[in-house]
């Protein structure tokens, strides 16, 4: 099952809204889900290293006063090109779950 946990998916849809720097984007995708979905710092770190390299985000690290820099991630066209795709892939995902799962429904009896 492609969507069983796509993480890039998450990551490209939270930085569609604007650049964020990592515990930005890891509080978009909890607040998003309605508390429901948490990534991991080790995770979340390695697929924003990965989406990079892919170029389908930048970084840029910026400058905070007396506090160390931050690196903040953005959107690149290739990204959003890939997120596009994963709208579609999700899209089918859904719609094939749930056929599967109206197909059950009928059989289902009400236990009282």
């Amino acid at each position: 099952m492609t969507f069983r946990e796509d993480l890039e998916a998450l990551i490209l849809s939270c930085l569609a809204s604007g650049p964020a720097h990592g515990y930005e984007l890891s509080k978009r995708i909890r607040t998003l889900s309605g508390e429901v979905l948490t990534v991991a710092e080790g995770k979340l770190y390695p697929a924003l290293h990965s989406l990079e390299a892919e170029g389908d985000i930048s970084a840029e690290w910026i400058p905070q006063g007396n506090k160390p820099p931050r690196k903040v991630y953005d959107l690149t066209d290739l990204g959003k090109e890939t997120l596009q795709r994963k709208h579609a892939e999700w899209d089918a995902f859904a719609k094939g779950v749930g056929s599967v799962l109206k197909s059950s429904r009928s059989e289902l009896k009400v236990v009282s």
